[in-house]
């Protein structure tokens, strides 16, 4: 994808998703015209900017704002051809907590994105879901199915602009902020790892896993999609096993609103999803300037079967306690070793 002179938005931009793109974006598109960090934590855009300084990356800025100030929004957006959407109260018991926070954040700061793009010259955007948005049981899950859902929608309300809104949806990030790994090797030095359910299952993707879905996006979405990759899972007392043989794993069962298992398309999404290969999508229902048969021929896409779901306890593709261990070393901590 040629991004040469193209200006990009990242909401949320200061988090693990931010700083990887960014780092990709740096490193593989060099001559990119501007690279927008929004997010409202100061800190976080202080340390962010000891990483990729702009003395020595032009390109970048660091722009304080919340996806909440619609106007702040606008006027982030002056000049900008892309918008990759990662702000986002994401922890799920946070959100059972602050229930009426989450909403403001993750519906209305989605509404405030798509309408400041609308009224902008944005030409693609590119919104982050996550797997508990299928089947929700939790808050935060509802607040990014109802997020997708107005993302998906905006392809309808747009009229003659040519602007293309799209999703992708992926499991647990390896090494992400707050996710199950990093706080495991932080607890294991005190030799006890607490698991909530000796059978909960997730899927696991890494940072560049999620980076290079998000071009994918960028690059082909026609509107409507939600992209899901075919991505392995893992078994929560491997991962413990993984990083501490020797640790006690006492059960300390689920928290508010946890799931046992993800899943990332229900049967009743099969109607309208289609495999690519590499990814899964789930077309919206109807379209507006092409049809279903259209983006089959165009991608060589194929149907899935009737009934079909994809769920991280169902899943054909498995991490062990070896290839866990590896993908630690590799993704996540470099001086790994058991």
């Amino acid at each position: 994808m040629n991004l040469q002179d193209k200006s990009i938005l990242i909401t949320g931009g200061t988090g693990s998703l931010g700083k990887a793109l960014t780092k990709y974006f740096l490193k593989n598109h060099p001559d990119i015209g501007r690279l927008v960090i929004y997010s409202r934590d100061e800190q976080k855009q202080f340390e962010m900017a000891q990483e990729f300084p702009e003395s020595k990356y032009p390109q970048i800025r660091y722009f304080i704002g919340d996806v909440r100030d619609i106007d702040r929004l606008k006027k982030a957006l002056q000049g900008i051809q892309y918008v990759i959407h990662a702000a986002a109260m994401k922890h799920v018991h946070i959100a059972e907590y602050n229930p009426t926070e989450c909403v403001k954040t993750n519906v209305l700061g989605a509404e405030n994105v798509i309408n400041a793009c609308l009224d902008s010259k944005v030409e693609r955007v590119v919104a982050l879901s996550t797997d508990k948005a299928c089947a929700p049981v939790n808050l935060y899950g509802a607040t990014k199915l109802a997020s997708d859902k107005l993302f998906i929608a905006a392809n309808n309300i747009k009229g003659w602009n040519p602007i293309t809104f799209s999703v992708v949806r992926y499991g647990n990030v390896m090494g992400s902020n707050g996710s199950v790994i990093p706080f495991f090797l932080k607890k294991r030095s005190s030799g006890v790892l607490p698991i909530t359910d000796p059978t909960m299952t997730r899927f696991n993707i890494s940072l560049q896993g999620g980076v290079d879905m998000i071009m994918h996006a960028m690059e082909h979405a026609w509107g409507g999609e939600i992209f899901v990759p075919k991505i392995p899972s893992y078994n929560i007392l491997d991962v413990a096993e993984a990083i501490g043989p020797d640790c006690e794993k006492p059960i300390v069962g689920i928290r508010p609103g946890e799931k046992v298992h993800e899943e990332m398309i229900t049967s009743s999404d099969s109607f309208y999803t289609y495999d690519l290969g590499k990814y899964y999508t789930i077309l919206p229902s109807w379209t507006i300037s092409w049809t279903h048969d259209q983006f089959m021929e165009k991608f060589n896409a194929k149907k899935v079967e009737f009934g079909f779901r994809y769920n991280s306890k169902e899943n054909t593709d498995w991490e062990s306690v070896e290839s866990l261990r590896k993908l630690i070393k590799e993704h996540v901590d470099p001086t790994f070793t058991v």
